[in-house]
């Protein structure tokens, strides 16, 4: 899965528009230059690319004071939003992904209505249970990883991790299920990733 495309896709869906400095800003708040491609180069690239697919619209909005080519906005279009969901919803239910597919969906998980959002969480939990059993059934000789010796341990990582991420996903389904955040279609959100007057900390 592009973590890239999900990344700025969402950005851009949270303005209405924006222009790549924003968005840039908004995913380096977030420490995604950390965590994920989303370098400056790569963001930049991923906006134009986007556009070129039809899945932003590319606006042009003011000409460069310093006499360079005007700074474009991008809008999602139709096209754009499908997939941005598409993407947002194969990431929070998938259980075998990298941890930054997983990490771009929950910053983005109030683009979906509750009760989907734990429709997914539930699919995902339910993933990796079947996953836990499937390398207790088969990867661990008679139950035992001891008898595999230091190999062992690779069985025991893999059930702690599995046990471990199932446990957060069902703590996220009771939060939303309590009425955690405000999801899609409850109420209006604030835009801006940045709190007013708050300067990115990674910058």
């Amino acid at each position: 899965m592009s973590v890239m495309r999900l990344l700025v896709l969402g950005a851009v869906r949270q303005h209405g528009r924006a222009h790549g400095y924003q968005v840039r800003n908004d995913l380096e708040f977030w420490g995604a230059h950390e965590w994920s491609t989303a370098k400056p180069g790569s963001i930049y690239h991923a906006l134009k690319q986007l556009a070129k697919e039809g899945l932003l619209l590319a606006h042009e909005v003011a000409p460069s004071t310093a006499g360079g080519p005007p700074r474009v906005e991008y809008e999602v279009t139709e096209a754009g939003q499908v997939a941005f969901l598409e993407l947002l919803r194969a990431a929070l239910r998938a259980h075998d992904e990298r941890i930054d597919v997983l990490t771009s969906a929950v910053g983005f998980i109030v683009d979906l209505p509750r009760a989907e959002a734990i429709g997914l969480l539930r699919e995902r939990v339910a993933a990796l249970e079947k996953w836990r059993e499937e390398v207790e059934k088969h990867w661990t000789p008679n139950g035992a990883p001891a008898e595999w010796g230091h190999i062992g341990e690779i069985m025991r990582l893999w059930t702690h991790q599995a046990e471990s991420d199932a446990n957060w996903t069902r703590g996220l389904i009771e939060r939303l299920e309590k009425g955690a955040y405000v999801m899609a279609g409850e109420g209006e959100r604030e835009r801006d990733v940045l709190p007013e007057g708050m300067e990115n900390p990674f910058r």
